[in-house]
């Protein structure tokens, strides 16, 4: 049995469903491979690369800032699940002015996506608001937080559902990342330095994840199924409305990239972070091993 770390660089449903699916499922055991999925949220890059990562927009962000040789296999989603979560007083975007937003640091791939949505939506993150860096984890002291009014928002991820909470606690939904920025944000990549694009184990990881991603499209079921045991705060109706919102429309069914939206983010977020560009074919090749 061939052996391959494969490590996430965040929590949610946004970076394990698609590996929890496929390790539940058998569908390592079916391609004779054992994954360790292991977790990479605090890992240095360095550390990150020595086996495949989830984590394709922190890997975009060292391709760009430190020329490590990433290269994408398979992308789940095109549009990141995170969210702008405002407490009563903040219902919309243009309420952020002179507020203080809990939110991942900068130099962050979740971070910089936040700062390109922020700047969509006519807000300077350095000068019209006061952005909280903060170490996010499950975002249950966002919460807290949002509930004492030592922050007035904060920006989410697939920890919860933000729907939910925001009904529950009072709290509104102003906007998702996904419906303003697209991205090639969660996947397989490896550094061919380290990890061989011909690896037995890698090209068993991919075609498993890939038939996860099968499943979820094609069994809609089990997709709420899997999706219920990581929100175990909401119902099977609300598992059910966040399919039918954010994985059925956007998660992809074969793990493609599309390379077109690859270009425009490459071109985004390579101007927030004041670094050349690369050419998107360098980081998603269409052709494998």
């Amino acid at each position: 049995m061939h052996t391959i770390d494969l490590a996430f660089a965040g929590h949610g449903i946004h970076e394990e469903l698609v590996a929890y699916v496929a390790d539940q499922e058998g569908y390592y055991a079916d391609e004779d491979v054992h994954v360790a999925i292991r977790d990479g949220v605090h890992w240095p890059i360095d550390r990150l690369r020595r086996g495949a990562t989830i984590g394709l927009g922190r890997s975009l962000l060292s391709r760009l800032t430190d020329d490590v040789g990433w290269k994408v296999l398979s992308v789940n989603t095109h549009r990141p699940l995170f969210w702008f979560l405002g407490n009563a007083e903040v219902s919309s975007m243009d309420d952020l002015h002179g507020r203080r937003l809990a939110v991942h640091a900068a130099h962050t791939a979740p971070g910089c996506f936040a700062r390109i949505v922020m700047r969509k939506h006519g807000l300077d993150p350095d000068g019209d608001l006061t952005c909280v860096a903060r170490d996010p984890g499950d975002y249950q002291m966002d919460l807290r937080r949002l509930r004492d009014g030592s922050i007035d928002a904060a920006y989410v991820g697939s920890t919860l559902s933000p729907e939910q909470v925001a009904h529950e606690e009072g709290f509104h939904v102003l906007a998702w990342v996904g419906d303003h920025f697209q991205i090639p944000t969660v996947g397989v990549a490896v550094d061919p330095a380290h990890v061989p694009l011909d690896s037995p184990a890698l090209r068993g990881l991919v075609r498993a994840n890939e038939r996860a991603l099968r499943t979820l499209a094609e069994q809609p079921e089990v997709a709420v199924e899997y999706i219920s045991a990581f929100l175990n705060r909401v119902t099977s109706d609300e598992a059910a409305q966040y399919h039918q919102r954010y994985v059925a429309p956007h998660f992809s069914a074969d793990g493609h990239v599309d390379l077109d939206v690859a270009r425009g983010a490459i071109a985004e977020v390579a101007a927030e972070l004041g670094v050349p560009e690369v050419a998107a074919e360098t980081v998603y090749p269409t052709q494998h091993p």
